[in-house]
């Protein structure tokens, strides 16, 4: 389904039911927002797994603007405009209060929305994702888990962006986002479409000096962050830092031998710690 948000029209899916057909008044259940990583990728990379809570949930899953089957000029693929396009797309379909949970760069916009609208969010889920990129620690993690080679590609792909490098960074470094002992984790790329200008503009032009530290401090929603002790994009003290930059408001959950995505590596770990959460009343 699409939905026009002025300068782009946003792809979206819904899984579950807004209202629970097995009550006697129809019930109405919460709405949780499931924006995927990238950016350039879309929803696809999240599903089939988080499908499992549409038990509860009305899950919507969305592709960003610029992203998947979603439309948006280049000079929109800013965190502004994904924050801003939330905000209509939930003002518009008459959704209260979602729950929001963000994937890597889907987490990005889900912390910039949740500072920028604090009263439009009841609960949040930042998994594997920074407030700040820490190419530093990204360059370490690599090459504690691929080598001397893997961190120079790394570095070479994020201080200076292009599709050669790109590509590059595709064959070495992503293989090294899931934890070799869990094969079908890295499965979520191969039927996700793909599109590397997105990511080659936000890397370029916004990501390298992006700081929402002091921004986030604001969140005023409970908040949980996850990550892995083994992510190398966004390594264990991107998650730290959220955490303890949003403050009381946030609780923080590290993965064992877990990369980008704990609910890949560690699916029955995550769902328990996700479920635990989302199971507090507010």
């Amino acid at each position: 389904m699409y939905i026009d948000v002025g300068s782009a029209r946003l792809f979206f899916d819904v899984v579950g039911e807004s209202l629970n057909a097995a009550t006697a008044d129809m019930v109405k259940r919460p709405t949780l927002i499931l924006l995927h990583g990238g950016p350039g990728y879309d929803h696809s990379t999240l599903r089939p797994y988080f499908d499992r809570y549409s038990d509860t949930y009305q899950l919507i899953y969305l592709d960003h603007r610029g992203c998947g089957r979603s439309t948006g000029d280049q000079e929109t693929w800013h965190l502004d405009q994904w924050a801003d396009d939330l905000e209509v797309f939930c003002k518009t379909l008459g959704i209260d209060s979602p729950i929001v949970f963000g994937q890597s760069f889907g987490g990005m916009v889900a912390m910039h929305y949740a500072a920028r609208y604090p009263k439009s969010v009841a609960k949040l889920i930042l998994s594997s994702t920074a407030a700040q990129f820490r190419l530093d620690e990204t360059k370490k993690m690599m090459r504690k888990l691929g080598g001397d080679y893997a961190a120079e590609v790394a570095y070479q792909f994020f201080s200076k962006p292009s599709q050669a490098a790109y590509d590059t960074y595709g064959k070495v470094c992503l293989p090294l986002y899931s934890n070799p002992n869990a094969p079908a984790a890295g499965n979520f790329r191969n039927r996700a479409i793909e599109r590397p200008e997105v990511a080659l503009h936000f890397f370029s032009y916004e990501m390298a000096r992006m700081d929402m530290r002091s921004e986030i401090a604001s969140i005023t929603c409970p908040t949980l962050v996850i990550g892995g002790t083994i992510d190398p994009v966004t390594p264990p003290i991107c998650s730290q830092v959220i955490a303890d930059a949003i403050g009381k408001n946030a609780c923080l959950k590290l993965f064992e031998a877990c990369g980008h995505g704990p609910h890949r590596d560690n699916p029955d770990g995550a769902e328990h710690v996700m479920r635990s959460f989302l199971s507090i009343n507010l």
